[in-house]
């Protein structure tokens, strides 16, 4: 399994090694030792997936402290703009991004740590996004950051008429009105 870092240390990428031919394709889908190796030690309590269609923005969501959740994402099926935005609280790179297309033929996973807003948006005509979770869902602590926040300025790689977007995601506040959270980094 191969690491890329990105432009924020703490979100990483990661790209199993494919064995594939005339059959078909395997690949390592987790690895426990590489995880923690460079993401540190993480137990993994809960496994969700989505199915959504071409034009769905899912985001951006976190659950606030104490029950603080980092994500394990990929895609099975289809294309989505994945993105982690640095919510933490005095976090040099507070506010910044990173954005990566997660996709059923590269197999990337990214690595969403607590203290980072996450949302992705659905590039293909279908996708089936699954995330390990290191924290269960915390209804109560849940919250979001608007989608189209323009200091935070991410290019969902949709036309706006095509986002689709849930109720709740249309009235989130933006990170400056909603200021962060007290998370270590």
């Amino acid at each position: 399994m191969k690491l890329i870092p990105t432009a924020i240390p703490e979100v990483l990428l990661f790209e199993p090694r494919v064995f594939g031919d005339e059959r078909g394709y395997f690949f390592e889908s987790f690895r426990l030792d590489i995880f923690e190796r460079h993401a540190g030690s993480r137990e993994f309590v809960q496994d969700n997936e989505s199915f959504s269609r071409h034009g769905v923005l899912r985001g951006l969501h976190f659950q606030k402290p104490p029950h603080t959740q980092g994500k394990l994402v990929r895609v099975i099926s289809g294309s989505v703009l994945d993105v982690a935005v640095d919510i933490r609280k005095g976090s040099p790179t507070f506010g910044r991004h990173v954005s990566e297309v997660l996709s059923s033929a590269n197999h990337r996973m990214m690595w969403v740590p607590p203290g980072f807003a996450h949302g992705f948006s659905v590039l293909s005509d279908t996708a089936v996004f699954t995330y390990k979770c290191d924290a269960y869902y915390a209804p109560e602590h849940e919250a979001g950051i608007a989608w189209n926040d323009p200091d935070i300025g991410i290019d969902w790689q949709l036309a706006p008429e095509d986002v689709s977007l849930s109720p709740k995601d249309t009235i989130n506040p933006l990170l400056r009105e909603f200021g962060g959270i007290d998370v270590p980094f």
